[in-house]
């Protein structure tokens, strides 16, 4: 079933089924989580037996994010510590590299989202071709209230203008149901009947020939990349490197409770405003 350690690789009946698997940790994005993932979307490219590959998450969290008690540098650094690192946001850059794997893909991505789906999380499920969502999933991006802009900046391609400057100016998260009504996913099902009602979309699209598939996701992207997607993508670390600099006055003032004070109290600070309008 698996030859990885942080997700599981499974194929059958047309399909590649990658599943994020840190329940413990709420599939948070590792860097090895996120190496493994790349790596086994690859592999499901390259399978002449599979038609489409799907992502989800073990346990009762689709992800919560990425991991931050983790290392956030792989060893060596990402290019160069001594020229780049430093400066340049590699981290988000290789998040955007990383999700694009997806995009650029010639086989369709469909995620199955449960429990809740936050911050990274966000990202990943939206640089996948179809999304289907338990109507309960919380889904949305806290930390944009204190910590950074997004590393992906998916926002403004997914949704209207007023609803991406709500979601990403306030950081409240809405419901599966809702994510559905405003278009940010295709559809979303009563979480009971979230497996049963994935599978039965995944299985009729598995029947499509693959090279058909390729020729409408490849006609679809190309469309939006004309309209500038990749380059606002690119723009996007920009602003998160500045979101996160000293030069933007209250930056740092999150990891600063997180390391003083623990998680709890962190997230109880950025969070705390926002409970009385359901964020």
């Amino acid at each position: 079933m698996s030859d990885y350690e942080r997700i599981l690789y499974k194929t059958g009946d047309k399909i590649a089924r990658i599943t994020l698997n840190q329940p413990e940790k709420r599939n948070a994005l590792s860097l090895k989580l996120r190496s493994e993932l790349v790596d086994a979307l690859r592999r499901a490219e390259r399978d002449d037996g599979v038609s489409v590959v799907l992502i989800d998450g073990a346990g009762p969290v689709f992800c919560s994010g990425y991991d931050l008690t983790g290392p956030s540098v792989p060893q060596g650094g990402w290019i160069s510590e001594k020229w780049f690192d430093g400066w340049s946001d590699q981290f988000a850059r290789n998040a955007v590299k990383d999700w694009l794997t997806i995009w650029d893909l010639m086989k369709p991505v469909v995620a199955k989202v449960q429990g809740a789906c936050l911050a990274g999380g966000t990202e990943l499920m939206s640089m996948c071709d179809i999304v289907f969502a338990a109507d309960n999933t919380r889904i949305g991006y806290p930390p944009t209230r204190a910590q950074s802009a997004p590393d992906t900046a998916y926002f403004p391609w997914k949704m209207t203008m007023a609803q991406a400057k709500y979601m990403q100016l306030t950081g409240n998260s809405i419901s599966g149901k809702q994510a559905a009504d405003w278009g940010w996913i295709a559809k979303s099902f009563p979480p009971e009947k979230l497996e049963e009602e994935v599978m039965k979309e995944v299985r009729a699209l598995a029947s499509i020939a693959p090279d058909m598939l390729a020729v409408n996701k490849g006609s679809l992207n190309e469309t939006y990349e004309n309209l500038g997607f990749k380059n606002a993508l690119n723009a996007g670390v920009r602003w998160h490197v500045m979101s996160m600099m000293k030069v933007r006055p209250s930056a740092g003032e999150f990891r600063r409770i997180l390391n003083e004070q623990g998680v709890k109290a962190a997230l109880k600070w950025r969070d705390d405003p926002f409970r009385e309008v359901g964020g």
